[in-house]
């Protein structure tokens, strides 16, 4: 999820997300250029499951991504 989007920001989407029970099990990984101290647990605490500023490397995206796969089965 691109934390910084146009119309509506990511935290949000994440807020709506997290409040649908049929989405429960869904894996959220906040990616964003705000990688000041406190925004990976302002992240977290919104609803992510885990965090990646930007820039980041593809291979580390791609592990995060098999985690949460593995994790919500």
């Amino acid at each position: 999820m691109d934390i910084q989007i146009p119309e509506i920001d990511g935290f949000e989407v994440i807020r709506h997300i997290r409040e649908d029970d049929s989405l429960t099990n869904t894996g959220i990984i906040a990616l964003t250029a705000l990688a000041m101290p406190g925004d990976r647990e302002r992240c977290i605490s919104s609803g992510a499951n885990e965090y990646l500023a930007k820039p980041f490397r593809l291979k580390d995206l791609s592990k995060l991504i098999e985690d949460q796969l593995r994790q919500t089965g």
